[in-house]
């Protein structure tokens, strides 16, 4: 067993800053940060347009910024989380750039963006890899703090509450001790207990087949949480990103970011006619749920598998050092954005909702907090206003940081259960001597999901869903129950329970609201 002051699950802009205030403040308290890949693997890190933050305050003001964010939710946001976000993020900021995150600059001041639903220029940013850049800097900040360690390619399967004890209790008073880890590299399953532990694990865009999410991006901790009896809710809200860079196979896909439409780009048909102009006043600069409907349904009405972004009149010095990886992708691709339409199709990037939390960050576990994309804070409502995850995490990891300190100040947990904290077993259980059973099984669940779960639902196709979705979990719960866990069948496991998750509240769900749209509701 190993023991730890505070567990932290996730390695992205949400876990390390969390880590960095606690370390700062209690120099002597133990910090363990565990993530599935290696350290630098998380969704921060492939963030490209920026972060939402009002520096202008001559052009901006919190209000405008406040008022962006709830059309963007389409009112399902909870209006003092939004106002906390939009008031800390300036100092937030600061901060991030004490701790050596560059941003772009021009004329002595920070350079500024607009994406889609922002009315002012507000996006600070590093070219076309922001979330890069800020992941660099909390890392180099990280390994500055003796008291914290981080554990790469270290696999978490399920939290310790009193589900793993013998012990009577009901649901209003869990909590949480820690996890059960398995150590990839040394082929052993952990268990480390916390006095305090945070899941920051981010998204789940994989549920689908086609996604802007990295490959670690499976909904492992909204499923442990839910397994585990915690509050989670706004399932239903997937936001589909609308500019992907098209491509005939499926997994993750390259973003081309909000920021190049920000800049000028325009949203044509294969046979170049513009449409954007038939769906909204704003066109291409409407909220991202707007947009990539208008897409779905362009391509729908035609028959096309993409339709095209056009960058031929934008000014190419600009685009090329304002988005330098674009640039070179599509070179790469064979696609010259001076020259021809990018081909682009809206895909799976962003869930708003997830575990509830309070605006401490605090679960309905108790010493469980949770920041960034795998919880439903009240920021995003309905729908993300584009550059407003990045700031969430930075916003939220302060405010739970500082609950937590104040907690660990306190020092009133309970020991004695941590005691009787069992080891894993997996006595009786088999290795799966193939993984193609769990590949077939996580490409049924993506392709059922995408065909019947997606942009645009309808009752027939959720109850359908919802009857092939038992299908797949029978045989993953039997594959479960009789081998020995790996990182391919947990993740496996975690989708299925985040796609009952999104299904179900789906089918609860009787309005239209932002990024859910079921076809037969008025």
């Amino acid at each position: 067993m190993i023991k730890t002051d505070v567990l932290v699950i996730g390695s992205g802009i949400s876990g390390l800053s969390y880590a960095i205030k606690i370390a700062e403040q209690l120099p002597d308290t133990k910090i363990t940060i565990v993530t599935k890949a290696d350290q630098e693997e998380s969704n921060t890190k492939y963030a490209q347009g920026g972060m939402a933050v009002v520096t202008d305050f001559e052009q901006d003001n919190f209000t405008k910024h406040i008022e962006d964010t709830i059309r963007a939710g389409d009112g399902v946001n909870d209006p003092e989380v939004v106002k906390l976000v939009v008031e800390k993020a300036p100092e937030r900021f600061k901060e991030i750039v004490e701790w050596g995150a560059n941003f772009d600059q021009k004329d002595g001041n920070f350079a500024l963006g607009r994406e889609g639903g922002h009315t002012e220029n507000r996006i600070v940013h590093h070219k076309d890899i922001t979330g890069w850049e800020i992941e660099r800097a909390l890392l180099e900040t990280v390994s500055q703090n003796p008291n914290i360690e981080i554990l790469p390619y270290h696999y978490v399967i399920d939290l310790i509450t009193q589900h793993h004890l013998d012990k009577a209790h009901n649901e209003e008073e869990i909590e949480c001790y820690g996890a059960y880890i398995l150590d990839e590299v040394n082929k052993e399953i952990k268990k480390i207990t916390a006095k305090i532990t945070l899941v920051a694990t981010g998204g789940a865009g994989h549920v689908y087949k086609n996604t802007s999410n990295p490959i670690i991006a499976t909904g492992d901790g909204i499923a442990f949480v839910a397994r585990a009896k915690g509050k989670v809710s706004n399932m239903q809200y997937i936001q589909f990103h609308p500019t992907v860079l098209y491509s005939k196979h499926d997994g993750m896909l390259f973003l081309i970011s909000e920021a190049v439409r920000g800049d000028g780009a325009k949203l044509r048909t294969k046979k170049d006619q513009a449409f954007m102009h038939k769906y909204d006043e704003r066109e291409e600069l409407a909220s991202r749920d707007i947009v990539a409907r208008a897409i779905d349904n362009e391509m729908k009405i035609l028959g096309d598998d993409y339709v095209g972004l056009d960058c031929r009149a934008m000014d190419q010095q600009k685009f090329k050092e304002h988005f330098p990886n674009i640039y070179e992708k599509c070179l790469k691709e064979g696609i010259d954005p001076f020259q021809q339409l990018i081909p682009v199709v809206p895909a799976a990037h962003y869930l708003c909702g997830g575990i509830e939390v309070d605006m401490n960050g605090q679960t309905s576990i108790h010493n469980l907090f949770a920041v960034g994309e795998c919880t439903n804070s009240g920021l995003h409502g309905a729908n993300r206003l584009a550059s407003n995850s990045l700031l969430e995490g930075l916003v939220y990891g302060h405010e739970a940081a500082m609950k937590t300190v104040e907690l660990l100040k306190e020092n009133q947990f309970n020991f004695e259960n941590l005691k009787s904290v069992p080891e894993w077993n997996d006595e009786g259980m088999t290795i799966m001597d193939e993984m193609v059973l769990v590949s077939y099984l996580r490409k049924q669940l993506q392709e059922m999901m995408s065909d019947l779960v997606g942009i645009v639902r309808s009752n027939s196709r959720l109850q359908l869903a919802l009857k092939k979705h038992h299908e797949i979990q029978e045989v993953v719960t039997e594959l479960y129950n009789y081998s020995i866990i790996s990182p391919q069948l947990s993740e496996l496991r975690n989708l299925v329970s985040v796609a009952e998750l999104i299904i179900t509240q789906s089918i609860a769900m009787k309005e239209n609201k932002g990024a859910f749209f079921n076809k037969d509701l008025k």
